[in-house]
């Protein structure tokens, strides 16, 4: 039997079954992914001519029939038109983690078609608003270069700034969170197992700092578990990042059916329709 893709696939027995009411709801980093971060992401690169290919891995017992072969792993990779830029969803294989969440998304672009490697990734965990991720795949896709730096740092935090943000007393150029202090954005050396091309995160020692990349995330209260996270290898152009960061911070609401447990009553919300 394969593994269900999506953590609410009608094929998984956990889903609840009913009509559930919608609501517009806000703020958008507090207001999860709805149980559908999958769809909402692959909805999108679809419509954006992506390739979908499914990869399964499992086992065969000799004589056995092909229908009775145990599939254990399974994931989909969606490519792009010039196959310069991907998305894997990763949560069926066995992913890593981002502050004690498994990854479920992994986005990844390199210069040009001569090498397999990826020059940058970029990892999302469940809970990412699916707008979130769909705005920052939109503006990938409409890149030329998906690897070209045509700007600075400064463009995340105007983003997010824009929006009512407030930047980090102590770190104001690579720091910021939003008024209530529950999301922030940072600047600063990437986690480990975080892929980049740049040969300098290879070379780094164990004193050394390596090369910057942006942390994101959400903590509902100090010491609670995280609501979502997000990590960006140092190599991912900082104005795909401000477009992560601009959706993040929006002030529009939201379409929600599923509201996460943990900002369940920080989130203003009005019925739908």
């Amino acid at each position: 039997m394969e593994t269900p893709l999506n953590r609410n696939s009608p094929l998984d027995p956990s889903t609840p079954s009913g009509t559930r009411s919608a609501y517009q709801v806000g703020p958008r980093h507090l207001a999860g992914d709805d149980g559908h971060l999958y769809d909402v992401v692959a909805d999108t690169l679809a419509g954006l001519g992506w390739t979908s290919l499914a990869i399964v891995r499992g086992r065969q017992e000799p004589d056995e029939a092909p229908e009775d072969r145990q599939v254990l792993r399974s994931t989909v990779l969606h490519i792009s038109p010039d196959t310069l830029r991907w998305a894997q969803w990763m949560l069926p294989d066995e992913p890593f983690h981002l502050g004690d969440l498994p990854i479920a998304w992994q986005i990844s672009a390199r210069r040009d078609g001569t090498t397999p490697l990826a020059q940058w990734s970029a990892y999302f965990t469940l809970d990412v608003p699916g707008e979130v991720l769909a705005d920052f795949l939109l503006a990938l896709d409409a890149r030329d270069d998906p690897t070209a730096a045509y700007t600075g740092p400064g463009l995340v935090l105007d983003a997010v700034t824009a929006h009512g943000w407030l930047r980090d007393v102590d770190r104001p150029d690579a720091g910021a969170a939003d008024p209530t202090f529950t999301s922030h954005l940072s600047l600063g050396e990437v986690p480990p197992l975080i892929q980049d091309a740049d040969p300098r995160v290879l070379a780094v020692e164990a004193d050394e700092t390596g090369p910057a990349g942006w942390q994101a995330w959400a903590q509902p209260a100090r010491g609670a578990p995280f609501l979502w996270a997000a990590s960006f290898g140092a190599g991912v152009p900082h104005d795909l990042v401000a477009v992560f960061a601009a959706s993040l911070s929006s002030t529009v609401p939201v379409l929600r059916r599923v509201l996460p447990e943990s900002t369940r009553d920080r989130l203003l919300r009005a019925p739908a329709g």
